[in-house]
């Protein structure tokens, strides 16, 4: 059993999206945030960060170690430039050290990046595979611990913080879009789009979907910083 969860080339499936499995995914997902919002205010919540920060670097490590293991592991594929995987660092740094400044800016895309990845995962395998299972920990962590920062220690983004997010997550995809030329690989999905169904599907051929993405985001970042917004209005 042990070697089917973890052979890379058991459990296949190239039509995850909206499987039952995805469905229970996003179902465990969402009652994970409820559980963090309901218990916010009680006192072990402030322990509860490091079992979230463990998750987000167990499950890198592991994915690291898992490539390497099945001889998988590429510059290609496997440099820490993914959004979400930078996203993942981000978050871990930001829940050991509590810090607002960083914050303002994984907020944005983090959340932004992990909840398209959980909604159209680009994933070819199925529960109860390790890879699967990592995907979605990972992503999920990503989101559980930026919105513990805002539940539990109640961080509020403000309108410069969508601005610096906006400006830091450019300035990460034009570092990533010269790799992807000098490599060949396709981070942040900006050499071309993923196989499997996403949002970029409906924003025009390569290279155009790229100045769609850039709407997209700033359409995004508006949504996530609305609550904050209005929440704000009304204490005033």
């Amino acid at each position: 059993m042990i070697e089917q969860f973890l052979n890379p080339s058991t459990f296949r499936e190239q039509a995850l999206f909206l499987s039952p499995a995805h469905i229970i995914v996003l179902i465990v997902f969402v009652l994970s945030m409820v559980w963090i919002y309901f218990h916010r205010n009680k006192q072990y919540m402030r322990h509860v960060r490091w079992i979230i920060f463990v998750l987000l670097i167990f499950s890198e490590i592991s994915l690291i170690a898992w490539t390497i293991y099945h001889g998988l592991w590429s510059v290609r594929f496997h440099l820490p430039l993914n959004l979400c995987t930078i996203s993942l660092y981000v978050t871990a740094f930001m829940i050991v050290f509590r810090s607002y400044a960083i914050f303002e800016i994984v907020y944005f895309f983090g959340v932004g990046g992990a909840i398209q990845a959980l909604l159209t995962p680009d994933l070819f395998y199925t529960f109860p595979h390790f890879r699967f299972l990592h995907f979605f920990i990972a992503h999920i962590a990503i989101i559980l611990g930026i919105f513990y920062m805002v539940f539990v220690y109640k961080f509020r983004p403000t309108f410069r913080s969508m601005i610096k997010s906006f400006v830091a997550l450019n300035v990460i995809a034009f570092i990533v879009f010269w790799v992807n030329i000098m490599t060949g690989a396709n981070y942040m999905f900006l050499a071309r789009k993923p196989e499997g169904p996403s949002i970029l599907d409906l924003l025009g051929p390569y290279p155009w979907y790229i100045l769609s993405l850039e709407l997209v985001a700033i359409v995004m970042f508006i949504l996530l910083y609305l609550p904050f917004y209005i929440l704000q209005k009304k204490e005033e």
